[in-house]
């Protein structure tokens, strides 16, 4: 009963919180001029026609010599009834205006089309990164304060310090450049479970993994020894267990507790994406996209995804929350 409490609360709360960012978000970029440069000519009839009857734009008026266009805007809020209107009742996100590749076209279906490649990458990326940061994480609590522990320790605290920018750069010049293991972008198509694509997306892989893999290691280091020195463990080897039976039976079963939520984010997380990566990569992904429609100002594309980054973070966070309550049942979320 008071995880359905909580839970409900919670849901509550997310809501709320998204609904006051995407307003925020829609009223301030409504404040910016409309940007339709993508078209010309009978192009741009067209889209000025689907933005007056989007209830963007009234009074538009063509030049017919000049071949431009003058309109008075829309108030925002009647602008922001008419989208939410559209969105429930039509499932209708608008269209790209601003982006030469997706003039005229519905947001929803370049979104659609652009998430796979977003949700394999980062799949790709914890598949690889949680075994080997756990696996690290381990080995370096049970060689604490020896030479392994030291170096590790070293390693991680470097990847840490870096942002994923710099692996990119890194894995670009040695793996991809000097070594040419690996193609520097990615494959052009739709085959996404080819040996072919699955290589050229391991170097996106690998810049994104990197992070993950030492912010594993160091949770899992941390949470491993703090349980290794406690006094149940000394009861357990007392009673005749060996070192390895306790660590496996008993120590490590405690330590994942806080550790395995946070691989569960990182699994509800994986479709946000990394928008420098992609960038760099040339990952035809939603994180590409975001940044194009940020700098083309195309707002019915930016609305969209910003929603979609904000709905996956806020989700991620109850999905962490909640899962405490399954993974240990002395946890009671919302109890008093």
């Amino acid at each position: 009963m008071y995880m359905f409490k909580y839970v409900l609360k919670r849901l509550g709360l997310m809501i709320m919180t998204f609904s006051i960012i995407f307003v925020m978000c829609f009223v301030l970029i409504k404040m910016l001029p409309i940007v339709v440069s993508a078209a010309t000519g009978d192009a741009a009839d067209i889209m000025y026609a689907q933005l007056e009857a989007r209830g963007y734009i009234m009074n538009v008026v063509r030049d017919p010599v000049a071949g431009t266009y003058t309109f008075d805007n829309v108030p925002v809020m009647i602008q922001l009834g008419n989208y939410l209107t559209r969105i429930f009742t039509e499932g209708d996100f608008g269209i790209g205006t601003s982006m030469v590749q997706f003039a005229n076209q519905p947001v929803w279906d370049v979104f659609v089309e652009k998430l796979p490649p977003t949700i394999l990458i980062n799949i790709y990326s914890s598949l690889i990164g949680v075994p080997i940061g756990l696996g690290l994480g381990i080995f370096a609590a049970l060689k604490k304060n020896k030479w392994q522990d030291q170096l590790i320790n070293v390693v991680v605290i470097l990847m840490i310090s870096l942002p994923s920018l710099v692996f990119g750069l890194l894995v670009q010049y040695f793996l991809c450049f000097k070594l040419q293991w690996f193609p520097i972008t990615m494959k052009s198509g739709y085959d996404y479970f080819t040996w072919d694509m699955f290589r050229s997306m391991l170097p996106a892989v690998l810049s994104l993994c990197l992070g993950s893999i030492a912010a594993y290691t160091r949770y899992t280091r941390a949470e491993l020894t703090e349980v290794l020195t406690s006094e149940f463990m000394l009861l357990a080897r007392t009673k005749g267990l060996t070192r390895s039976q306790a660590t496996v039976r008993h120590a490590l079963r405690n330590s994942m507790v806080p550790i395995f939520p946070m691989i569960l984010g990182e699994f509800i997380g994986v479709l946000s994406g990394s928008l420098i990566i992609e960038q760099m990569f040339s990952i035809p992904g939603v994180g590409g996209l975001y940044l194009s429609a940020i700098n083309s100002l195309d707002y019915d594309f930016f609305m969209l995804l910003s929603g979609f980054y904000t709905l996956v973070g806020l989700s991620a966070g109850i999905i962490v929350d909640i899962s405490y309550g399954f993974i240990d049942p002395r946890i009671r979320m919302g109890a008093k």
